[in-house]
């Protein structure tokens, strides 16, 4: 276990720098700087503006800076906010993005797993056809275009739901609903087929035959090994979820860190789209070790590395 979790945080730390590089790289390589507009900049302002912030350095050297700072915990400031630091603006948007991002998450898990569960265990009955084509449905139909109809009918035209914010309870209802349908689609459709998967293997009919309880065998033997695929895909699914949804965010005008991104990836503005790559990208590292290790809670016979 020790030597599996080095392996693992040594990879992290490979995957970081091969991150930072790639990003850097490509934010670089557009055309155009942090301070260009529309309204040309006075050439002095804007070399005094590249000095301040070290952008006139060789690309390699303003790229080592970073990292020093990164290694700091220190992301830099924000060239599109003046006084404002990029950790000042994760630590804004997290909290209304975890919040949204829980309750989807919660949606997903209580509704997904219990639908898919059902589902198997009435294959090709009426109730297995309604969550399939739900399911499908929920899966084909765009999280945005979700976001809209919400807007357009239950915000628009009927007033049940208020269209922006979160100013109310009520606010994380479209959110909440846009943000977990695939989601909640996808986990329903994978339970139902890995349970049905299990439920075909030899050991479930050896344990029907020697007259153990039907709910004993579905809760205790079919669905430990079913849900195993299920883990798999809900580790990275929160860690999405929970750094926000920039698509969502922007249609319900959220202070989320996706919409911070989306403003960022807009203005150009350098730092702040490292910083939030880079927490995103350790967020969902994380979320993925966590997922290995609840391998072993699941099913004690996984072992890691070279364990036996």
């Amino acid at each position: 276990m020790k030597k599996y979790l080095i392996s693992r945080v040594f990879s992290m730390l490979v995957t970081i720098i091969l991150i930072t590089a790639l990003t850097f790289a490509m934010m670089h390589s557009i055309p155009g700087g942090p301070f260009t507009r529309e309204k040309a900049i006075p050439d002095e302002i804007l070399r005094q503006l590249n000095a301040k912030y070290n952008l006139d350095d060789p690309l390699i050297i303003q790229y080592l800076d970073y990292m020093k700072r990164l290694i700091r915990f220190d992301l830099g400031p924000s060239f599109s906010k003046v006084g404002v630091s990029v950790n000042d603006i994760i630590v804004a948007g997290m909290p209304a993005s975890a919040r949204i991002g829980l309750l989807a998450s919660i949606v997903i898990i209580v509704l997904g797993i219990p639908l898919g569960i059902i589902s198997a265990l009435k294959q090709n009955k009426p109730i297995d056809y309604l969550v399939m084509f739900m399911a499908t449905l929920g899966i084909t139909i765009p999280s945005f275009v979700v976001a809209t109809l919400i807007i357009y009918f239950f915000a628009g035209k009927l007033g049940w739901l208020p269209s922006y914010g979160l100013a109310t309870p009520l606010g994380y209802v479209g959110p909440v609903i846009a943000l977990s349908g695939f989601s909640l689609s996808f986990v329903s459709r994978l339970t139902r087929s890995s349970m049905l998967e299990v439920m075909r293997q030899d050991y479930i009919r050896t344990a029907r035959a020697n007259g153990i309880r039907e709910l004993s065998v579905i809760g205790w033997h079919a669905m430990k090994n079913a849900l195993i695929p299920v883990v798999t895909y809900l580790g990275p699914m929160i860690a999405a979820i929970l750094t926000g949804s920039f698509v969502v965010e922007r249609i319900f005008a959220i202070p989320g860190i996706g919409r911070y991104f989306v403003d960022s990836v807009s203005n150009r503005d350098y730092t702040t789209i490292m910083g939030v790559t880079v927490f995103y990208a350790v967020f969902y590292m994380i979320m993925v070790l966590l997922v290995d290790i609840a391998y072993v809670l699941i099913d004690p016979r996984i072992k890691f590395g070279s364990e036996n």
